[in-house]
């Protein structure tokens, strides 16, 4: 749930600065894997599991379509392509989120003293948090024509403003 937060905060951040729906990207963010602890096996080829059963209940409650392909898009495996920038920013922000909370929880003042360098510097490290793709983080960077240290640095200012429901 935590990491669902931090998604939102993100997005939100995100909308902001493209100027897009605020609440519509939050809830994209919210809810993208709302349904991983009930169905986290998946079957690709079968569309079971998650996202498929998540994005089933959000089209059974008719949430819009834009939503509904943002979260299919934040998993490669679902084969569905990423081309809104809401698709786009869900993806770059998925994992780094992870990610940056990992590196949060090692620093006494969790976000407030985390830096860009610092994060780089744990990314190299593949015994950290080694669960999280790198390779998922890297192109969701490339999907969004960023330089990684911009989508860091923006994304670690989003998540600051939300510190205290994290930790």
């Amino acid at each position: 749930r935590k990491h669902m937060l931090c998604v939102e905060a993100a997005m939100r951040a995100y909308a902001r600065k493209f100027g897009e729906d605020e609440e519509m990207w939050g809830i994209a963010g919210l809810l993208h894997d709302f349904d991983y602890e009930k169905y986290p096996n998946v079957d690709a080829a079968a569309k079971t599991g998650h996202p498929f059963e998540g994005v089933r209940e959000l089209q059974r409650l008719e949430f819009p379509q834009e939503i509904v392909t943002a979260i299919l898009g934040h998993a490669l495996y679902s084969g569905v392509p990423r081309e809104s920038n809401m698709a786009k920013c869900l993806f770059a922000c998925d994992e780094l989120c992870g990610f940056l909370v990992a590196c949060a929880y090692m620093r006494p003042d969790k976000f407030e003293s985390l830096t860009v360098e610092s994060v780089k510097k744990k990314l190299k490290d593949k015994k950290f948090a080694a669960k999280v793709s790198r390779e998922d983080i890297a192109l969701g960077v490339q999907e969004l024509a960023v330089s990684d240290l911009e989508h860091i640095n923006f994304v670690i200012n989003s998540l600051r403003l939300i510190s205290a429901q994290i930790f």
